[in-house]
Formats: structure tokens, C-alpha cells, sequence
């Protein structure tokens, strides 16, 4: 029987629950992996952004982060957090990810802090399936009227099969540069990040 506030060792890493995470967020450094918008839109109480297209920039921060302790890496779901945690291993950083990632966390009824005037975009995951089948019905409509434009739709569904062999997602990193997933005011620079990072 695994302990609900000790970590559990999975062949991905290092899986921490929801309820072992409330029970030691003190112990943690928290780093949030999602695009500044979504972090700002709600993320786990005294988390840092640190987006996963960014982590090997900020690598050396979160190595002196992890000296001083242990790191849990959040995301949405746990999916992207699994990811970083992979990519720190390669580099000697130990990290661990949040089970659930940030949705489990407030489904849980764990608070979420989110900036002064900060806006609540939807979830990667989700803009991802509404642009790229919008994409697909446009090229369907379209190549009713020019028979080309069905290239649209293959093309999206060749980017789609790519982004399930490589698990990475070109759409995603496209969309989160979008003014929509940017952050409001109040939210901390990238650079300062880093810095209190190291500190």
C-alpha cells in the first residue's frame, strides 16, 4: 500500500497525488509548465512559469532550484508535466509531476491563484481540437468549390498523425503565442522568473 503523502515511483518518473501535493506544497517549488495564458488563467498557489517549449532555457534555474529542494512540475492534466520531468532526468534534475495536473488540483477543492486582471483562456488541449477541426471542415467546404483545398484537411490530418508519433504539438506552440494566451498584467517576466528560480 503506497502512502498518500509519499511520491509514487511510476517507469514515467515520479508521480505525486493531489492529496500528497496539499499535504507538502510547502516543501515544494512548484513550476508550472503550461503557456503564460493558462498559467495566469489559475494555477497552484506560489507556482512559477516556466512554459515546457522554454524548459532547457531554464534549466540551469530549476537545476539550483532542485538543489534546494525537491520540484513539482504542473500542467493541466499531468501530460506536459510528465514531459518537463523526462527532459530535467536527461539533464540530472530531479523533478516529479502533479497527478491530474492543475484540474485535478481544483477539482479537489484546492485553491488556485490567479493574477489581478488576468483572463481565463481555454485549455491548450482544447484550442488545439477546435482549430485543427475547424481547419479539416474548411478544407472539406472548400475543396467542395475548388477541389485543391482538400489539401487543407490532409495536410491537417498529416500534422495530426506527426504530432501523435512525436508527442509534440506544432499547433500548440502556434496557438499559445496568440494575443488571447498571453498574460494580463501582473504576471512575472519570464527572465525574473528565472531569477527567483535560482535565488
Amino acid at each position: 500500500m503506497i502512502n498518500p503523502v509519499e511520491p509514487a515511483v511510476t517507469p514515467a518518473g515520479t508521480t505525486v497525488t493531489v492529496a500528497a501535493a496539499a499535504a507538502r506544497l510547502s516543501e515544494f517549488t512548484v513550476v508550472d509548465v503550461r503557456s503564460p495564458g493558462e498559467h495566469a488563467g489559475g494555477h497552484l498557489p506560489g507556482a512559477h512559469n516556466v512554459p515546457l517549449e522554454r524548459l532547457d532555457e531554464g534549466a540551469d534555474a530549476l537545476a539550483a532550484a532542485a538543489a534546494r529542494g525537491p520540484l513539482l512540475l504542473v500542467c493541466a492534466s499531468g501530460n506536459r508535466s510528465a514531459k518537463g520531468c523526462a527532459r530535467l532526468a536527461a539533464r540530472a534534475v530531479a523533478a516529479a509531476t502533479l497527478e491530474g495536473g492543475t484540474n485535478s488540483w481544483a477539482a479537489a477543492g484546492h485553491p488556485v491563484e490567479r493574477p489581478a486582471g488576468a483572463r481565463t483562456p481555454w485549455p491548450m488541449d482544447r484550442q488545439v481540437r477546435l482549430a485543427a477541426g475547424s481547419l479539416v471542415a474548411a478544407g472539406f467546404v472548400a475543396g467542395r468549390f475548388w477541389r485543391p483545398a482538400h489539401w487543407l484537411s490532409g495536410a491537417i490530418g498529416a500534422g495530426l498523425v506527426f504530432s501523435g508519433v512525436t508527442d509534440t504539438c506544432g499547433m500548440a506552440a502556434a496557438l499559445a503565442r496568440l494575443p488571447h494566451n498571453r498574460p494580463g498584467g501582473g504576471t512575472v517576466p519570464f527572465e525574473e522568473t528565472l531569477a527567483r528560480l535560482s535565488a
